[in-house]
């Protein structure tokens, strides 16, 4: 019984070490370091208008009025659920999956006003992994370019310049392709009257 004790009080004094160290302290520190050195990353990267959070940087929205770029598709529960996050799960030959991209090129060349022959950028009819992405490459931005500056009245080179100022280049500058953030153009072009 004695060599029994003897093993579970080292045992006992881990757990204790680690709870508070890997529990209490990590989480605090981690979280403080979040806080000075991160802090609008670490508090969601929300986008605020005249006080109020009217979206994030990190998670893209729903647009459907011809005002507006319109985002990705979203495979994230009703559209841009952060709680639902995920791609569709089809496979690239799946019948349902290769109906609903050619349905979603039909209405893109029909909102935008394209003729057959122009090519859809892939972003614009399939979802991304985690179904919350919010950039749009910028082939897809100067497609809907057209439609958006007929909508608001504006010129076809001030919403390209809009597109320009508000695309984003690659990840440590080597990795994927510059995107568009659409909630952040979106909202440059409200801006703008």
């Amino acid at each position: 019984m004695r060599a029994f004790i003897r093993q579970l009080k080292p045992a006992i004094i881990s757990v204790i070490v680690f709870t508070v160290l890997l529990g209490g302290v990590y989480p605090l520190v981690a979280t403080a370091i979040g806080q000075v050195a991160f802090n609008d990353e670490a508090n969601g990267s929300l986008i605020r208008r005249d006080g109020v959070v009217v979206g994030s940087e990190l998670i893209g929205q729903t647009f459907t009025a011809p005002e507006y770029f319109h985002s990705r598709p979203s495979a994230a529960g009703a559209g841009y659920d952060g709680s639902a996050s995920s791609g569709s799960n089809y496979g690239p030959q799946n019948p349902d999956f290769l109906a609903a991209v050619a349905e979603r090129v039909a209405a893109y060349r029909e909102e935008n006003g394209l003729s057959g022959d122009v090519s859809v950028p892939v972003d614009a009819v399939t979802a991304s992994a985690s179904g919350l992405d919010p950039h749009i490459s910028v082939a897809n931005a100067r497609l809907q370019a057209a439609r958006v500056a007929q909508a608001r009245g504006l010129t076809l080179a001030v919403v390209m310049g809009l597109i320009d100022d508000h695309t984003d280049g690659r990840s440590l500058g080597v990795l994927g392709e510059p995107g568009v953030n659409v909630v952040l153009l979106n909202l440059a072009l409200d801006e703008q009257g």
